[in-house]
């Protein structure tokens, strides 16, 4: 792994948590409302997702393991490798799903969905983060 790169991606994931923590509002009718908060929000979020992305694919590169077909399957893979647990395998692909509705519209966003995940999934980015960040090569 490229050090130097993986540290870069993982201060960018860091930014797009903290401004989905700093401008998501206290309830999901408040976004619901909002178009700027709902930019906000969303392009961090689905930010976030793509560095997770991103960040595992470098890490399968240096693992013996074939590499994914999809982006829902870095995290299998990484599961399946012991790198991350299933459950949060699970939670990032369903960000990943998150992503793709956001990113090719393939069905109107539920604001309160995305207000959920703003406000109880988080921790699910962050843990990947010290997960990748532990396995920077020193």
């Amino acid at each position: 792994m490229d050090r130097e790169v993986i540290e870069q991606k993982l201060e960018s994931l860091r930014r797009c948590l903290q401004r989905v923590a700093e401008k998501c509002p206290p309830d999901p009718a408040t976004l619901g409302r909002d178009p700027d908060l709902q930019d906000i929000v969303t392009l961090n979020l689905t930010r976030a997702v793509q560095l997770c992305v991103d960040l595992g694919a470098h890490l399968i590169a240096d693992l013996d393991v074939l590499p994914p077909d999809t982006m829902g399957q870095t995290f299998d893979a990484l599961a399946h490798a012991g790198v991350i647990p299933e459950p949060l395998a699970q939670q990032l692909k369903k960000a990943v799903g998150f992503r793709n509705i956001a990113v090719h519209h393939y069905e109107e966003i539920d604001w309160a969905i995305v207000h959920g995940i703003a406000l109880n999934h988080l921790s699910d980015f962050s843990e990947f983060a010290k997960v990748i960040a532990a396995r920077l090569p020193r």
